[in-house]
């Protein structure tokens, strides 16, 4: 059974690795391929754009971990990173050096080519029974946008649909097809 502190200490003679703790197990996390990189960066950058003049708080990447709360004590507190999050300024006023103990507001996991939705789904339903507002599946293969909220049915979005996430970012909008990299010839 592994702690934070294992994982902080493994961190440290493995700066390159990307791991997250799972029911106290350390997990070493892969690349991902670079079309689900290239999306979920493109995410972070349309909702950063809109965040940061605002002053709404903070959007992070992959490697930004999330020391989750435990609700049994003599269990080992998860560390996990989602693809993309948000986190309202109320809630994180000034930025740390370290993992930050909270559950982001936004959740966001993008599919890569060898990840299985339903553990990217149990992520993101664990995101949102610890408090996450709303999660975000992005499904490159089948060009969707799932949005998941606690105690509601999944909202599927395609390409002429636009994201909106009124209860954290009211005015904020993606058509979702902006989400996806663009070809060149």
């Amino acid at each position: 059974m592994f702690t934070v502190a294992d994982l902080q200490e493994l961190q440290t003679e493995h700066p390159d690795w990307q791991m997250e703790l799972v029911d106290g197990s350390i997990v070493v996390m892969g690349p991902s391929d670079y079309e689900s990189e290239e999306i979920g960066t493109e995410l972070a950058a349309q909702l950063r754009n809109w965040v940061k003049p605002r002053k709404l708080g903070r959007v992070t990447g992959s490697s930004a971990g999330f020391i989750l709360p435990s609700t049994d004590p003599s269990v080992s507190r998860d560390l996990r990173a989602p693809d993309v999050s948000f986190v309202k300024a109320d809630r994180l006023k000034k930025t740390k050096r370290d993992f930050v103990q909270l559950v982001p507001d936004l959740t966001v996991e993008v599919k890569s080519k060898t990840d299985r939705v339903k553990v990217l789904v149990e992520k993101i339903q664990l995101f949102l029974e610890l408090g996450s507002t709303v999660g975000i599946l992005i499904d490159p293969d089948e060009r969707t946008v799932t949005v998941y909220r606690l105690g509601q049915s999944p909202t599927v979005l395609r390409d002429s649909d636009r994201l909106t996430l009124p209860d954290l970012l009211p005015g904020w909008e993606l058509v979702v097809s902006d989400l996806w990299p663009p070809e060149f010839d």
